[in-house]
């Protein structure tokens, strides 16, 4: 991976630690999300930058690319943050620098000893460090925070581990299961089976999918209901097929619109590839070539066929009017 630029926010991107600037207090993790967890992990090192002195503490995330479970298991893995996307929440959270770390067969086979030494001593001059307490590093995953602890403190680098967040199955729905624990993996069960609330909770935000309007097939506008056709990274996660009430931003504009958004194949006008519409509320612009932003925040229905077009533009009718009541809109 090419070293990045800053993307054209204030946050230093590289997949260079000789790149990177020095020193550091470190976030380290997978940050897949950046959900509560997370959040609390990077705040742990935001609150202890120091840009008093003359050489100031950088607040630098530190994670891996690819993703480490891609490469064990060869296949590309979906993202609930794509690369854009992760760099925007952390310009949100006060980062001053995301370092990616290139995961390869060399970096999976560091000890966990060599690992803190070589990396996030010796090439990040780490001078503080944050991790969450079920962080495992090292050959084989055998580091653990704690470990993590030990060695760092041989360089007289302070670690912080984070007690897991957890949230209380009373605030949301059911979906979440076991102890609570607020993760990724518990995140990406909630989108696939269309629990945006649980998923939103998790987050501490609206899960969101960001991309360009291109053109499609425009047969929204032959029943009345004209959709932005939208393409996201091609590593994105993609929630539960069906319908969604949505929130959206076009462009730079913070003005909110709202609408209704389908992910699904089109099963009733015989689709076959799996495309991301959205129907936004009296609004009659050309959208193409146009950034916007669409929040999830309720699964309205699975997508399903119909056995007309007149029926489905029914169905659209009642769609919109859920979301409209659903948003006081």
């Amino acid at each position: 991976m090419p070293n990045l630029s800053s993307n054209g926010c204030s946050v230093w991107v590289t997949s260079s630690t000789q790149l990177a600037r020095t020193p550091t207090a470190i976030a380290l993790g997978k940050f897949d999300g950046v959900h509560r967890g997370h959040q609390r992990v990077i705040d742990s090192i935001i609150q202890h930058r120091d840009f008093t002195t003359s050489s100031p503490t950088y607040a630098t995330v530190v994670t891996f690319h690819p993703h480490p479970q891609e490469f064990f298991s060869g296949t590309p893995r979906a993202l609930l943050t794509p690369l854009e996307e992760k760099v925007q929440y952390l310009q949100s959270l006060h980062v001053d620098q995301l370092v990616l770390l290139p995961f390869d067969r060399e970096l999976s086979a560091l000890a966990p000893e060599d690992f803190v030494e070589r990396i996030l001593v010796e090439q990040l001059c780490a001078v503080r460090i944050s991790v969450g307490a079920d962080f495992r590093f090292g050959a084989k995953r055998t580091g653990t925070a704690k470990d993590l602890r030990a060695i760092a403190a041989k360089f007289s680098i302070p670690v912080e581990i984070i007690c897991l967040e957890t949230h209380s199955h009373s605030d949301i729905s059911s979906s979440g299961d076991g102890d609570g624990r607020v993760s990724t993996s518990r995140i990406r069960d909630a989108l696939a089976q269309g629990d945006i609330q649980c998923a939103n909770h998790l987050l501490g935000r609206s899960y969101t999918l960001t991309g360009q309007v291109i053109q499609g097939k425009q047969l929204g506008r032959t029943i009345g209901f004209p959709t932005a056709n939208l393409q996201l990274p091609p590593d994105k996660f993609l929630p539960k097929t069906g319908v969604y009430a949505v929130r959206i931003t076009i462009g730079a504009s913070d003005a909110v619109k709202y609408g209704v958004m389908n992910i699904g194949t089109r099963p009733t006008v015989a689709g076959e590839n799996l495309t991301v519409e959205v129907h936004i509320f009296d609004w009659h612009q050309d959208l193409y070539g146009e950034k916007i932003c669409v929040y999830l925040e309720k699964f309205i229905r699975p997508e399903q066929k119909f056995p007309s077009l007149d029926a489905l533009k029914s169905q659209i009718q009642a769609d919109c009017v859920i979301a409209q009541n659903f948003f006081h809109c």
